[in-house]
C-alpha cells in the first residue's frame, strides 16, 4: 500500500512535512496546499517557500494547483517543472463556499464539458505529469459518472478519489459505491482519499479493494502522526517521537514567526487535532488553548506530555 499525506491548508506546510519525513514512516508522495495562479506570474513568498526544493529534501512533493483556466495551469505547471518537479495535481476537491462561487475546486465539477476542454489544452502543451484529486459531484453522486467518462479520456497520472460531492462538505459518509464503480471503470490508476482516521478503517479499506493501491490521508495524520506505521504493523508512535516532532515544528516556527502571538496561534492549530490523542484531552487542551505567550504555551505542552497514555 501506498500511502500519500492530504494538503490541508495552513497546517501541512513545508514546516510541517519536514518534521513529519523526520520522525515517522515517511508518505510515498506528500502534496502541497494549493497554489493558485497569480495575474503577475509569479509564486508568492509562501508559495514559494512550500515549493523550495531545500524545504522538501527527500520527500516525493507533489505541487497541487486551483484553478479553472487551462492557461493558468499550463503556465504555473511549466514554472514548476522548472524547480524540479516532475507531476502536479489540480484541486477539484476545495468545498469552501469562496472557491466554489469561482468556479475553481469542486465548483469545476459542475461543466463537464468545460472540464474536457480545459483538460484538452493542458495535455496538448505540456509534458508534465498530472494527476487530479477531485469530489464525485457538486450537489448528486451521479454527476460522478458524466465526470469519469472525461477523466477516462485523458491519460491521468493518478485520480485521487474523495467519495463526497461538494454539498457533503466533511460530513455524511464516503459514497463507497461511486467510488467502487470507479474502481470497475477507471482508466486511470486511483487513490482512496476519504475517513481514514484508525488502522481499522484503513485495514478495512484495503479488505474492500485490495485492487486499489494507495491511500491519501488528511486527519487521520494530523491526530495520529504515526497511524500510517501502525498500519504497518510497527506499533505506536511513542511519546518522544511525538515530542521531537512537535519541537522540530516549534522551534521552525519560532524562527520564522515575528513574536510569540503568530508562533502560539500557528502551534494551536496543530493541537487542536494532535490532542485528541490524550489523555485527559480537554483539559490539557483548554491550557494550551489560553496560552498567549511563548513561555504559557511551553509550560502547557510540557503538562500535556505528561499525559500522553502510558506505554507511548
Amino acid at each position: 500500500m501506498q500511502y500519500y499525506m492530504a494538503p490541508l491548508e495552513g497546517i501541512t506546510t513545508w514546516v510541517f512535512r519536514k518534521a513529519y519525513h523526520a520522525c515517522f514512516r515517511p508518505m510515498d508522495k506528500y502534496f502541497t496546499p494549493f497554489l493558485v495562479p497569480h495575474e503577475r506570474g509569479s509564486f508568492t513568498h509562501k508559495e514559494e517557500n512550500e515549493i523550495l526544493p531545500e524545504h522538501n529534501q527527500g520527500q516525493k512533493l507533489v505541487p497541487q494547483i486551483m484553478t479553472n483556466r487551462a492557461a493558468d495551469f499550463v503556465r504555473t505547471a511549466r514554472a514548476l517543472e522548472e524547480y524540479g518537479y516532475e507531476e502536479v495535481n489540480l484541486n477539484l476537491g476545495c468545498p469552501s463556499g469562496t472557491v466554489v462561487s469561482k468556479g475553481r475546486g469542486a465548483g469545476f465539477l459542475r461543466d463537464a464539458e468545460e472540464l474536457d476542454r480545459f483538460f484538452d489544452q493542458v495535455f496538448s502543451e505540456i509534458g508534465v505529469k498530472v494527476s487530479v484529486k477531485t469530489r464525485i459531484g457538486l450537489q448528486q453522486p451521479e454527476e460522478f459518472e458524466d465526470l469519469l467518462k472525461v477523466y477516462n479520456r485523458y491519460p491521468l497520472e493518478e485520480l485521487i478519489i474523495h467519495p463526497r460531492v461538494r454539498q457533503d462538505f466533511y460530513k455524511n459518509h464516503p459514497n463507497m459505491e461511486v467510488f467502487g464503480m470507479a474502481v470497475r471503470e477507471s482508466a486511470n490508476p486511483l487513490c482512496y482519499n476519504g475517513d481514514l482516521c484508525r488502522t481499522e478503517e484503513i485495514a478495512a479499506f484495503h479488505q474492500a479493494f485490495p485492487e486499489v493501491e494507495a491511500v491519501m490521508i488528511g486527519r487521520g495524520i494530523l491526530k495520529n502522526p504515526g497511524l500510517v506505521g501502525e498500519a504497518e504493523g510497527r506499533g505506536a508512535a511513542d511519546a518522544q517521537s511525538l515530542r521531537t516532532f512537535h519541537d522540530r515544528i516549534y522551534q521552525e516556527y519560532l524562527s520564522l514567526m515575528p513574536g510569540d502571538k503568530n508562533t502560539v496561534f500557528k502551534m494551536k492549530e496543530l493541537w487542536s487535532y494532535l490532542g485528541t490523542i490524550l489523555e485527559n484531552s480537554e483539559k490539557c487542551w483548554k491550557k494550551i488553548k489560553k496560552a498567549q505567550t511563548c513561555a504559557d504555551y511551553e509550560a502547557a505542552v510540557e503538562n500535556a506530555f505528561r499525559n500522553f497514555p502510558e506505554g507511548s
